[in-house]
C-alpha cells in the first residue's frame, strides 16, 4: 500500500517490455485506487523546526492504527524528503531529540547483522530509549510459538517492533498483529532501510535527490529493490544492470508507487547503465542463503565488478556505494572500497540518522495527544 491521500489508497503495478534492438527494459506503471473511509487526525501545533513541523505534520495518530514501515512504499514522497530533512538535522545534532524518552524497542535478529544491529541500538539510545535485542533462540518462535501471540506479547511492553528476517510473510504476519509500528530491518525482498541511508548519503553529496542519477549493478537483490522503489519516490533516476536470472522483475513484480517522479531502467549491460551515473552501486554476489550457489553466482555476475574502469563510464565525479559487508576483489576492487572514490564509510554511518528519523515518524505521538 502506497500513499494515502484523501481516504483513497494506491496499489501499483508494473509491467515490464522489451522494445527491439534496445538494451534497455522500459517499466510501464498502472496505478488503481481504492477509496477508504478515515477519520479525520487531531489538529497539530508548530513544530520547533521546518523538518519537524514537516514530520509532524504527517504523523498518524497512535489511537487508529500503527504505523508500519515493510517495503518503503508505506511512506509519500513529501513524507521521504521530510524524513531525509529531519535525519540530517539529527545528524548535525545527534542528543537533541529525546523521543523515545522512556520508551523500549524490540529488536529481532533471525539473521547476523552488524551495521543494521548498531546503528539500530545506538540509535534508540541517542533517542532516550532502551534497545531490547533479541535474537532468534532467545525467543519461543524458536520452539513454534505463533507470530500472532509473539506480536500481542511485544505490543503490551514496547513502542516499535524491529525485525531482520528472512521470508518477507514473517514480517507482514507479525505486522498484521501488532498494535505498535513494525519496522523492516531486512527480508528477502525488501532492505527500506539501508535505501534510506543511501538516499541521504546522495543528499549530501548532491543537496537533493530529483533528477540524481544512480546505477547498480550486479545481483537485483533486496538491496537494489529498495534502491529502486524509494530512489524512484525521491525523484532519482535509477539504472540496474544484472545478467539473465538476477535482474528485478524475475525475483518479484515492483510497484510503482503514487507520487513517485524518477524513472527505473532494466539493463544487462553494467557500462550502459552506469552512462550518465553520479553514483554507482554494487552488492555482494552471495548474500545470506546463497551459500549452495555461490559457484554459478560469481560466474554469472563477475562482468558486474565495481572499479575504476567502471566509474569511469560514468559520469564526472561519480562515486561508488556499497551496503556492506564486502569482499574486495569480486564485486568491488579494493582500490574502489578503500579509496577516494566512495561514500561507503558515510552510507555505513547514515543508517544511524536515517533510522533515528524514521522512529520519530513513527513512534512518537502527534503533538498534543497523550501517550498510549
Amino acid at each position: 500500500m502506497g500513499e494515502e491521500e484523501d481516504g483513497a489508497a494506491y496499489f501499483g503495478v508494473v509491467s515490464v517490455f522489451n522494445p527491439p534492438e534496445a538494451d534497455v527494459l522500459v517499466l510501464v506503471g498502472v496505478v488503481v485506487a481504492v477509496e477508504l473511509e478515515l477519520e479525520p487526525l487531531d489538529p497539530q501545533p508548530a513544530a520547533s523546526s521546518s523538518a519537524e513541523q514537516a514530520i509532524a505534520a504527517l504523523h498518524v495518530d497512535w489511537r487508529t492504527v500503527p504505523r508500519h514501515f515493510l517495503t518503503g512504499a508505506e511512506l509519500s514522497a513529501t513524507e521521504l524528503h521530510a524524513l531525509l530533512d529531519r535525519a540530517l538535522e539529527l545528524k548535525a545534532a545527534p542528543l537533541s531529540c529525546k523521543a523515545l524518552a522512556g520508551c523500549s524497542v524490540a529488536l529481532i535478529f533471525q539473521k547476523p547483522s552488524t551495521r543494521t544491529r548498531i546503528s539500530f541500538e545506538v540509535g534508540v539510545h541517542e533517542l532516550g530509549g532502551h534497545p531490547v535485542v533479541l535474537r532468534a533462540d532467545e525467543l519461543q518462535l524458536s520452539r513454534g510459538e505463533a507470530l500472532r501471540d509473539t506480536a500481542y506479547v511485544l505490543s503490551r511492553h514496547v513502542s516499535a517492533v524491529g525485525v531482520r528476517t528472512g521470508p518477507d510473510v514473517t514480517l507482514q504476519e507479525l505486522a498484521q498483529y501488532s498494535s505498535v509500528p513494525v519496522v523492516n530491518m531486512l527480508t528477502a525482498l525488501h532492505h527500506p532501510c539501508q535505501a534510506l541511508a543511501d538516499l541521504l548519503t546522495l543528499r549530501e553529496a548532491y543537496e537533493t535527490l530529483e533528477g540524481v542519477r544512480v546505477a547498480y549493478v550486479g545481483d537485483g537483490n533486496n538491496v537494489a529493490r529498495s534502491l529502486a522503489l524509494l530512489g524512484t519516490l525521491a525523484g532519482m533516476h535509477v539504472a540496474v544492470a544484472s545478467p539473465s536470472g538476477y535482474t528485478l522483475d524475475e525475483q518479484a513484480p515492483l510497484p510503482v508507487l503514487e507520487g513517485a517522479r524518477g524513472t527505473l531502467e532494466l539493463h544487462a549491460d553494467p557500462r550502459a547503465a552506469v552512462r550518465d551515473a553520479q553514483a554507482v552501486y554494487a552488492d555482494v554476489w552471495v548474500s545470506m542463503g546463497d551459500e549452495a550457489t555461490a559457484a554459478e553466482r560469481r560466474a554469472a555476475l563477475a562482468p558486474y565488478v565495481l572499479d575504476d574502469a567502471l566509474l569511469d563510464a560514468a559520469a564526472p565525479g561519480a562515486f561508488a556505494m556499497h551496503d556492506l559487508p564486502a569482499h574486495p576483489g569480486e564485486e568491488i576492487s579494493a582500490e574502489v572500497l578503500y579509496g577516494g572514490r566512495q561514500r561507503i564509510w558515510d552510507q555505513a554511518e547514515n543508517r544511524r540518522h536515517a533510522q533515528k528519523a524514521l522512529l520519530e515518524l513513527l513512534v512518537t505521538p502527534a503533538p498534543g495527544s497523550s501517550s498510549p
